[in-house]
């Protein structure tokens, strides 16, 4: 329950048509299991009590005294359970029957809330037994306890900040203008839906779909749990699919006609998060809400939720392809534009025989391609340095050659030295003006070529960098189009592997390939024996890490400790072929991350024209609108006092 994490849980109850002494029982039961499991908020399905699928028997008088008995003996129950428990049950008020959820916690019946839309087409037929419900509270009594009923009540967590409960049931969920929608904008972070869903073929599809829209849309966590064994077969099976989703993702789904006990950790802080970013996400139904406290006690237990390492890049290899396919054309169509409207049909690209450069080479040999423009009009230069291998000065001029584009090389060497001459560097003083003179004097060259062809500069920076800070200020730092700017290192990676397996020029693939085997440098610093001295990756640290770090951070506004939490839950233990690190590692370099975040800033104020590719973004005309000058003291408290 640290950091806004709460674990939640979704469960069938295998009934007994028409017998709520024993569904009583089974009830507790699931609800014992479900807290064994830490569920501090355990949702039911609707009518558990009795059963959905009773039909007439709901105008039984007999029927609805055992479901109210049965009710105040679950409530009785729930006083030695810490979770607030949601279960379905036919209410008679008034002299009216309502199908409703029942909100009980430590004892006691908080709540109850009607159902609002009752269906009465196709198989359904509640309208015949039951009353829509009301939105605005009244006050029943139930055992000489004065209860608030109505559709217009939240449950708010006095330890959890920001977890408030709304709920609607089944088909409530079902309709154009849903009660879950008002409840948001009330302030409900966490909905539960109570429901009696019967299944045909492709419901489920739908039903998992409407989940995640629903979460999605009102930006907040969604509980639905649904009926499965032990309802009538007379004419339906229910397929007991319970979900568990936030902010349009599903974190946890039951098989169907399993009637599983689904749990997952809803993380309420990102949600509270997400709603301060939108500005569009409005809110004032407050007054019309009855807002109802309930207490749960303060524990810590393990976190169930995983968090995927390179949140970045997809799981799932079909959408990584599609993926992959969708950010070329992206990166492709926005120097296609700036091409189309400066008239331009040349480019100027330095080509190292990096990952960085190698990418920016395909983007451009598509923008190309799809224009009709001449590949010769695509200007690369391999500038060699004192730091430069065989390997990348090879295979820079080899992609060169496979795509057909203009291959220029200019050694930096001999300008370089007459430069540390004018400014008093020794050669053999190998710091950060050594350096940085040689990214300097790339540039220049690259853009009088530029002018001298009548042709743009493509910059080829990618945002892990920029977000480190990893570039020199006014070298490969600037350019007049950065198409890699929305682009992290660990998606680049990926980019040049789909277009490895994806090109038909087998030469091609062959040296992309060695691209993507080649250690990450700058290749500033003479070579060891002709192999790369340099590794960025021993400076800087992973960027596996740092992209974890970035996305975490400005994606999802999680703190640096909650952010140490999750990475060392997620890094400390690697599947076969990755790399694990454990938590003094992941400290040092979460440290380096915000340490160099906010120092860095400077250099991403001023950054070239680039297209946004994420939902993570270092643009200063976009996503970021940051000071450089903000100070990184709080941050980095909160990492030293771990």
């Amino acid at each position: 329950m640290k950091h806004g994490f709460v674990k939640v849980a979704a469960l069938t109850v295998p009934v007994k048509l028409a017998d709520p002494r024993t569904n009583a029982q089974t009830i507790k039961t699931k609800i014992g299991e479900a807290a064994e499991r830490h569920a501090k908020i355990i949702v039911c399905q609707e009518l558990c009590i009795t059963g959905y699928t009773c039909q007439d028997l709901f105008y039984q008088q007999t029927l609805l005294d055992e479901a109210k008995a049965a009710l105040l003996d679950i409530a009785k129950f729930s006083a030695d359970i810490d979770a607030l428990i949601f279960v379905g049950l036919p209410f008679e008020a008034e002299g009216k029957l309502y199908n409703v959820a029942a909100a009980l916690c430590r004892g006691e019946i908080l709540g109850l809330i009607p159902k609002r839309s009752l269906p009465t087409y196709n198989e359904f037929y509640e309208r015949r037994h039951f009353t829509p419900g009301f939105e605005t509270p009244t006050e029943i009594v139930i055992n000489d306890s004065i209860v608030p009923f109505g559709m217009n009540l939240l449950f708010e967590c006095d330890v959890v900040p920001g977890l408030i409960v709304g709920c609607e049931i089944c088909e409530d969920a079902w309709t154009p203008s849903t009660p879950s929608t008002k409840h948001a904008l009330a302030g409900a972070t966490l909905i539960v839906n109570l429901s009696a869903s019967p299944e045909t073929i492709g419901k489920a599809e739908y039903r998992t779909m409407l989940v995640k829209s629903l979460s999605g849309r009102l930006v907040c966590g969604y509980v639905y749990a649904t009926a499965g064994q032990g309802e009538s077969s007379q004419d339906l099976v229910f397929g007991s699919q319970n979900m568990i989703a936030e902010y349009g993702t599903l974190l946890a789904g039951g098989r169907l006609f399993a009637n599983d006990i689904v749990t997952a950790d809803i993380d309420v802080e990102r949600i509270r998060c997400e709603r301060r970013r939108m500005n569009t996400f409005e809110t004032g139904a407050e007054g019309e809400y009855l807002v109802l406290p309930f207490h749960l006690a303060k524990e810590d237990t393990p976190l169930e939720r995983t968090f995927y390492r390179r949140p970045f890049v997809p799981k799932d290899e079909l959408l990584k392809k599609e993926r992959c396919e969708t950010i070329l054309a992206m990166q492709a169509e926005g120097l296609k534009q700036r091409l189309r409207h400066i008239g331009g049909k040349k480019i100027v690209l330095g080509l190292s025989g990096g990952l960085d450069s190698t990418l920016a080479l395909l983007v451009c040999v598509k923008a190309f391609e799809e224009l009709g423009l001449d590949p010769a009009g695509m200007i690369t230069i391999t500038m060699p340095g004192f730091g430069t291998t065989g390997r990348t000065y090879n295979n820079a001029c080899d992609m060169a050659r496979c795509v057909g584009a203009t291959l220029k090389e200019i050694s930096i060497k001999k300008a370089v030295e007459v430069h540390f001459e004018d400014i008093g560097q020794s050669a053999d003083v190998h710091d950060v003006t050594y350096e940085n003179c040689q990214a300097r004097e790339r540039t220049q060259i690259l853009m009088d070529v530029a002018n001298k062809e009548n042709a743009i500069v493509v910059g080829t920076g990618d945002m892990s960098e920029l977000a480190l800070g990893w570039a020199t200020y006014n070298g490969d730092h600037m350019s007049m189009y950065g198409v890699n700017a929305g682009v992290p290192k660990t998606l680049v990676r990926h980019l040049v592997r789909f277009f490895a397996q994806d090109t038909k020029n087998d030469k091609l693939s062959e040296v992309l390939n060695d691209v993507l085997n080649t250690p990450v440098s700058p290749e500033l610093l003479p070579p060891k024996d002709g192999e790369i001295a340099q590794i960025t990756e021993d400076l800087v640290g992973p960027y596996e890490l740092h992209d974890f770090f970035l996305y975490y951070m400005l994606r999802c506004g999680y703190t640096p400790d909650k952010i140490y939490r999750i990475a060392c839950n997620t890094f400390t233990e690697a599947q076969e072929g990755e790399e694990s690190y454990d938590a003094a590692t992941i400290l040092k370099w979460e440290k380096t991350f915000y340490r160099r975040f906010f120092a860095q800033q400077f250099k991403r104020s001023c950054l070239p024209d680039g297209v946004k590719i994420g939902s993570v973004a270092v643009s200063p005309r976009g996503d970021l609108r940051m000071p450089s000058d903000a100070n990184a003291r709080i941050w980095l408290d909160l990492l030293e006092n771990l």
